[in-house]
């Protein structure tokens, strides 16, 4: 595939047993690089909130944050679906605002879906904003945004509840489902139970795909990883000892030299 991957090719990689890749990014040097690098999904999460703004949640995140900081990847991105992350209250209080604000991210950021949290109790909104042609991902599972309720970010083990959420957003009309924070085993069980694509994200290996945020796996968050991300390169020291070796070096007068000076008027 090397046109703009869409919520059919996704199904399809799902029937064929082909395994869907997404990653986060929320700017444009890791929006083109996440690109061309062959992910099929780029997830535009109020993770930004957390790994961007030094938040200790997602909560505080804005939807004109997300708007601004969707369209920059959208108009970015060439091949992967960006999908935009509705922040918290975004989608809770009114059908009308959940409906207009997922609007916003096709409309005004030129996202090709939008992602919100929650099972068979936002069901409804899923239906609505599915309804106005707009695919949804869900979320379910641990869900960052329902942090305080849930008594912080802890694995989510009623299979009962967690699959009766699963079918009651595939029946409400979403495209896919993120799940996190699952025993690999219940995972497996979801995903063989319904038709769309599962996501995992601390949820085993046998989700259709997988998706990690760009900071954790790069290196570039120094809290506390969870215990399902594998971190692939070490960019925060490499940065820091990068910027080290420039302050040293203008302290010591070794930068700029002759090479990096421009010379006056007839000098070569």
């Amino acid at each position: 595939m090397t046109s703009q991957i869409t919520v059919t090719d996704l199904y399809k990689m799902k029937k064929e047993g082909k395994k869907i890749v997404a990653l986060t990014a929320y700017d444009f040097p890791f929006a083109k690089i996440v690109d061309e690098s062959g992910v099929h999904m780029i997830l535009v999460g109020d993770s930004l909130g957390m790994v961007v703004q030094g938040q200790s949640s997602t909560l505080p995140v804005t939807m004109d944050e997300m708007i601004y900081h969707t369209k920059i990847v959208a108009n970015t991105c060439t091949r992967a679906m960006v999908v935009g992350d509705m922040p918290f209250m975004s989608y809770q209080a009114r059908m009308e605002d959940a409906v207009v604000n997922a609007g916003r991210f096709l409309k005004e950021a030129g996202a090709i879906a939008v992602k919100l949290e929650g099972g068979a109790g936002v069901s409804h909104i899923i239906k609505a904003i599915s309804d106005a042609s707009i695919p949804v991902q869900a979320h379910i599972g641990l869900t960052p945004q329902s942090v305080h309720k849930m008594g912080g970010f802890k694995v989510q083990r009623d299979e009962e509840r967690l699959m009766a959420d699963a079918r009651e957003v595939e029946s409400a009309g979403a495209f896919s489902v993120v799940l996190e924070g699952i025993p690999a085993d219940i995972a497996k069980k979801i995903t063989d139970a319904v038709s769309i694509p599962t996501i995992g994200i601390g949820a085993g290996p046998e989700c259709d795909g997988q998706i990690l945020v760009l900071h954790d796996l790069l290196g570039l968050n120094d809290r506390h990883l969870p215990k399902f991300v594998k971190q692939y390169a070490d960019l925060g020291k490499d940065a820091r000892e990068g910027v080290r070796m420039y302050v040293s070096e203008v302290q010591e007068g070794k930068f700029p030299t002759e090479a990096h000076s421009y010379k006056g008027a007839g000098q070569k």
